[in-house]
């Protein structure tokens, strides 16, 4: 197999020549460069991604955005790392995973050095400081989310509206007439993008439906065992007979312990769905109808637009939102009948 110093044998330049028109690092001649190239095809020197780019080919690289800082949901995170990675290969793509804490830092790296064909944004925040850096740089980018202001942007994500607005739907055919909401940590309200969508969504079908509501909060930074608690024993000590789940797979399981401390069974006293949740329901100690976000569906979606940037040398701008689906586990129920009465 043919090496780096073969190549530069051939070209008749040094090692440190070629690396430099590999890596883009250094100005290198334009003849000088042909001459490389032209070693590269006579030797067949598998070519790395700057090598590719020597080459004017695709890199065969995405590059991955998600910053990880102290409050970060590492599984939730993690689930959407790999399902980008898998269906990335799918497409013979590999992932440059950039995780800085300030977000534009890796992907301006990233597009000045050329090291990949399209950049990846997970992690979206509503006032995302990538939006005007994606608009800026000549690699196209896909968020996966969607922040307040997309316009020009690609991007994809779960109808949360439309997965909120169902689970509110099914609740209110069944009489209920005081719903509870149990959300995330008060700061992925300011740093997240879908939490907002889906409390607003909540708030307004509720009142489309003259449904009571009561919206609570599971912890401050990150997720509190006493919010949780607290969350549930307020919504229920007001009348809540129905609560959506808006949060973790930690503190799903912290509400169930709740009510099944206060005695409570499921669907019987209390009917319980989960909104946009992405793990399975089903495991809990009791399975819980979910309105899931499934990581797979919005990574090759994503990869998917990514591919048809490249393919028609253009991006066309928009948001693609997935469907939900109801997955049911038998958690939600009429209300009990003293609060049918009661309402």
């Amino acid at each position: 197999m043919a090496t780096i110093d073969d190549v530069a044998r051939a070209a008749g330049v040094s090692i440190s020549t070629v690396s430099y028109a590999l890596s883009g690092k250094r100005p290198v001649a334009v003849d000088t460069r042909r001459r490389i190239q032209a070693a590269i095809d006579e030797l067949g020197y598998r070519p790395n991604a700057g090598a590719r780019m020597l080459a004017g080919r695709r890199t065969r690289i995405f590059a991955l955005t998600e910053p990880l800082r102290l409050d970060t949901h590492a599984p939730t995170h993690m689930a959407f790392v790999l399902a980008t990675a898998i269906a990335a290969r799918k497409v013979d793509y590999d992932v440059l995973l950039l995780t800085d804490a300030e977000t534009t830092t890796g992907m301006q790296r990233v597009a000045d050095s050329a090291l990949a064909d399209a950049v990846l944004v997970l992690d979206v925040a509503p006032d995302d400081d990538r939006v005007a850096l994606a608009r800026r740089i000549p690699v196209p980018s896909v968020f996966i989310g969607v922040p307040d202001d997309h316009d020009g942007l690609v991007c994809v994500d779960l109808d949360f509206e439309a997965a909120t607005i169902e689970a509110v739907d099914r609740l209110a055919a069944l009489g209920h007439r005081r719903i509870g909401m149990l959300g995330h940590p008060e700061v992925s309200y300011d740093r997240s993008n879908f939490p907002p969508r889906v409390r607003e969504a909540f708030r307004r079908r509720a009142d489309d439906h003259g449904i009571a509501h009561d919206f609570r909060h599971t912890g401050v930074g990150a997720t509190s065992t006493s919010a949780v608690r607290q969350g549930i024993s307020e919504m229920l000590d007001a009348g809540a007979t129905a609560i959506l789940l808006h949060c973790s797979d930690t503190c799903h399981a912290i509400a169930l312990a709740a009510l099944d401390a206060r005695g409570l069974d499921v669907p019987t006293d209390i009917s319980l769905i989960s909104v946009g949740s992405s793990f399975d329901t089903a495991t809990l100690t009791t399975p819980i109808d979910a309105l899931p976000l499934i990581p797979e569906e919005s990574c090759e979606r994503a990869v998917a637009l990514a591919m048809a940037c490249l393919d028609d040398g253009r991006c066309a701008p928009g948001v693609h939102l997935i469907p939900p689906t109801y997955r049911s586990h038998a958690s939600i129920a009429p209300p009990p009948a003293a609060a049918r009465r009661a309402g």
